[in-house]
C-alpha cells in the first residue's frame, strides 16, 4: 500500500474518509491532514475500536478506493 497517494490526494479524499467514519469531522480530517497515524488513532478516539482492527479496516478501505496505481 502506498499511503502517499492518499496524503498527497488529502482534499478530494477527505470526504470519501468521512463517507467511511461519519464521526470525523473537517476539524479532524484538516487536523489529520494525510498523516496515517493520526487518522487511525482519531478513529480509535472517536469508535473506540482496538488498534489492529482499525489498521485492518484502513487498509480495506483504501484497497476499496479507485487511486491510480
Amino acid at each position: 500500500m502506498d499511503w502517499n497517494r492518499v496524503e498527497g490526494n488529502w482534499k478530494q479524499v477527505k470526504g470519501k474518509i468521512k463517507e467511511q467514519w461519519g464521526r470525523l469531522t473537517d476539524d479532524d480530517l484538516d487536523q489529520i491532514d494525510g498523516n496515517r497515524e493520526q487518522l487511525e488513532g482519531r478513529i480509535q478516539e472517536l469508535y473506540g475500536i482496538e488498534k489492529d482492527r482499525i489498521r485492518r479496516e484502513v487498509d480495506d478501505w483504501y484497497d476499496r478506493q479507485a487511486f491510480d496505481r
